[in-house]
């Protein structure tokens, strides 16, 4: 058997298609769910790591130091295989939101301080002097300015999370790279994976292009 027959078998590719085609939708859902439910849970961390009371600002820094640490494969498992033993059984679909999801939030939290505390005092002293209150300074003057400096790092975690999706695979969720190796054991050959592999920069090689185009696009802002 030669190297295309082996890695680049097209037959093997069409009669696994359905079973990859369903792994990409369920990538891409998992992804999507992830980086939006992530993302709205840092910017609330991140707020209250810089305005709660102290007490609870320390609650914050712990969590976003937690969860920037630990890997994400042992939170996978851990949420998976070990909350059922009190009493908490997820699917894996959702074991995989909540330890992605969690992971990405303590980045997105860091991301948003930074572009936050990079705003002059000045323009919460000029939304103090005008009497605006603290929930319309926050959403009117301060996120919109610090979402220009945060784009282009939370774009680039946000594809970096989106490739981690892959890893979703141990807790038996059925994305794209399951489905993959599925495939591969029930034919006997690796072509799916290549499949898989094209796949994922299918729908990858635009986002990375697209943190580029921030980069550039916010890098004077």
């Amino acid at each position: 058997m030669d190297f295309f027959q082996t890695f680049l078998n097209f037959d093997v590719m069409i009669r696994v298609w359905p079973m990859l085609l369903k792994g990409v939708g369920n990538t891409l859902a998992l992804a999507f769910t992830t980086v939006t439910g992530g993302g709205i849970l840092g910017v609330l961390i991140c707020l209250v790591r810089l305005y709660a009371p102290k007490p609870i600002r320390w609650l914050a820094i712990a969590y976003i130091d937690v969860f920037r640490a630990i890997p994400i494969l042992v939170l996978l498992v851990l949420v998976y295989y070990a909350l059922p033993f009190v009493g908490i059984r997820l699917s894996s679909f959702f074991a995989a939101v909540t330890a992605l999801g969690l992971v990405f939030s303590s980045f997105t939290a860091e991301v948003f301080r930074a572009g936050i505390e990079a705003i002059p005092k000045g323009q919460v002293e000029a939304a103090n002097s005008l009497g605006l209150p603290f929930r319309v300074t926050i959403w009117k003057v301060i996120l919109p300015q610090a979402l220009k400096i945060a784009i282009p790092p939370h774009t680039s975690n946000a594809v970096a999370i989106a490739k981690d999706t892959s890893l979703a695979s141990v807790v038996a969720m059925p994305d794209l790279l399951k489905q993959a190796t599925d495939a591969q054991a029930l034919t006997a050959n690796p072509s799916p994976l290549i499949a898989a592999a094209v796949m994922y920069l299918i729908f990858l090689l635009p986002a990375v292009r697209l943190v580029s185009y921030f980069e550039q696009r916010y890098r004077h802002a």
